[in-house]
């Protein structure tokens, strides 16, 4: 059944995402209830209910539930006993079974490489007194990861050499009242990362945005270029791996799968995101319809959208006080000059370093005209602050 126009969304999470998916649903006649505690999240300023109790407030759950037809996050950090519990009510997408699987990134790989599909190398690691064994096993260089939480190169603790297994296993000792388990990934040499958006409907139908190319820095992504600057074949079967991996979850909703393309030309899935993600924002410019659409109309039951890309893209995110810094001035005039210039500004009020604060889509007749001004002002942006360039 759809969920009709005029009906109440509840978005789990206040953020930019959850801020982008309610402006979404509103141009299509929907009415939004967003849940964060944070009472100056941006998706606040598009609702028509907020609510800033804590999660575990069994009041809010019932008033929250009595207003909405159908709920969905705008990440994968939010409690997956609320969401069961809001499930036996209303229509939750994606659904909370499949938010248990991804939230634990040792379940979610053990359920992919169940489905024999080919992901980053691992070990589980129940203790700090594991983690020698998990070394010897996975091999250095390797990245120990909280198996939870963790975003944005938080929780994650790379080994380089053997010197590093005891401080990294010392500052595990630290976190073993807040994390249960850990997981080592092998460090993998890749020649680009990837990432496919994957739109899936109830009825199993999936489509596929085109592959992009993610460029990080200090584990925070600085630049997506769209489409990817890779063959015709690792297109295809880096699209069709994404889908797979979607079939498999059984997932309906928005997701972002994240490959690894290594020089021998493997693809790797990294983590996938049961949600819209960041290197999909060129999609809100570039796009017949937007990440955030689709997850609307996922989450509604409509009939899904059109993932044609009309213009090449490249977009650079806005981290900490980079923000200010070109918005103001002659630096915002020059901003905005740059061509096929499209600025996005989220609307939050605390600057923090590390923070998503905006991004720039640029667009382009072709993938190097788009590009090029995204470099010019990432160089602007590394002689301002401490964030290299991609």
């Amino acid at each position: 059944m759809t969920v009709e126009p005029g009906s109440i969304l509840g978005v789990l999470g206040g953020g930019q995402l959850g801020a982008m998916f309610a402006a979404a649903a509103r141009r299509l006649g929907y009415r939004i209830a967003v849940w964060d505690q944070d009472p100056d999240a941006p998706a606040h300023r598009q609702s028509d209910h907020s609510f800033t109790a804590a999660f575990s407030d069994l009041p809010t759950r019932k008033h929250f539930s009595s207003l909405v037809q159908a709920v969905t996050y705008e990440w994968e950090n939010v409690p997956s006993d609320l969401c069961e519990w809001l499930e036996e009510r209303h229509r939750v997408r994606p659904s909370s079974a499949v938010l248990r699987i991804i939230q634990d990134r040792v379940d979610q790989k053990q359920c992919l490489q169940s489905n024999h599909l080919p992901v980053v190398p691992f070990v589980a690691i129940g203790a700090p007194d594991q983690l020698m064994d998990a070394v010897k096993r996975i091999g250095i260089p390797s990245l120990c990861k909280t198996a939870t939480s963790g975003y944005d190169g938080k929780g994650q603790w790379p080994i380089r050499q053997n010197s590093d297994v005891d401080e990294v296993a010392r500052t595990l000792r630290t976190l073993e009242r807040s994390a249960s388990r850990w997981i080592l990934e092998q460090l993998v040499a890749f020649e680009r990362e990837l990432s496919v958006l994957v739109v899936r409907g109830a009825n199993g139908e999936c489509r596929t945005y085109p592959v992009v190319e993610n460029r990080h820095a200090r584990g925070i992504l600085r630049m997506t270029l769209a489409p990817a600057p890779v063959s015709v074949q690792v297109t295809a079967r880096a699209s069709d791996l994404a889908r797979q991996a979607v079939d498999v979850l059984k997932g309906v909703g928005v997701f972002c799968v994240e490959l690894f393309h290594t020089p021998d030309d493997r693809l790797l899935i990294n983590e996938i995101a049961p949600r819209p993600h960041n290197s999909g924002h060129y999609t809100l410019d570039a796009c017949t319809v937007s990440q955030f659409e689709q997850q609307v109309r996922a989450v509604c039951g409509a009939p899904l959208g059109e993932v044609r890309q009309w213009s090449p893209a490249a977009m650079v995110n806005l981290i900490g006080a980079e923000m200010q810094a070109v918005t103001s001035g002659q630096a915002f005039k020059d901003l905005l000059s740059l061509p096929g210039a499209v600025l996005h500004l989220y609307g939050k009020t605390v600057v923090r370093a590390g923070r998503k604060m905006g991004h720039v889509t640029f667009l382009g007749e072709t993938r190097e005209a788009a590009a090029e001004p995204a470099h010019r002002l990432l160089a602007r942006l590394a002689a301002l602050s401490a964030v290299p360039p991609a």
